[in-house]
């Protein structure tokens, strides 16, 4: 009988180590795949297509400023209202301008994904649950 060691005298054949090379490959294009189809579903908000143009550093600015502005001016607006219809003043103005504020914060940290929107908390952004 032909004994079939590869160089070396190993016992595999160059075959065999081929075989297995391919295997190895074929495993890591899957979870390649794999990778990128999670990727995928946990960025829905990553704009698809090629003539998708990333955000500027300017428009982030812009967009991030824009919101806390927002907040600050409605919880002012709010204070200065209730202000001249309940006769309060200057105490709506008072209270309700610290929480323009806050929301304005709270808004452009979630524009910025620092804070998860509204109903997702329990996830992480990893995908692992660090609760146990």
């Amino acid at each position: 009988m032909a004994d079939k060691t590869g160089p070396g005298g190993t016992g595999e054949t160059g075959r065999g180590k081929q075989h297995e090379a391919a295997i190895r490959d074929d495993e890591l294009e899957r979870r390649r795949r794999e990778l990128e189809a999670s990727l995928a579903t946990r960025r829905p908000d990553r704009l698809e297509g090629k003539d998708a143009k990333p955000v500027t550093g300017y428009g982030q600015a812009l967009k991030l400023s824009s919101e806390f502005i927002a907040g600050v001016v409605v919880g002012a607006a709010i204070g200065w209202i209730i202000d001249r219809l309940a006769g309060t003043s200057p105490w709506g103005l008072i209270v309700f301008l610290p929480l323009g504020f806050g929301a304005g914060v709270l808004n452009v940290m979630r524009s910025a994904g620092v804070v998860a929107e509204f109903g997702q908390g329990d996830k992480s952004r990893s995908g692992r649950d660090d609760s146990k």
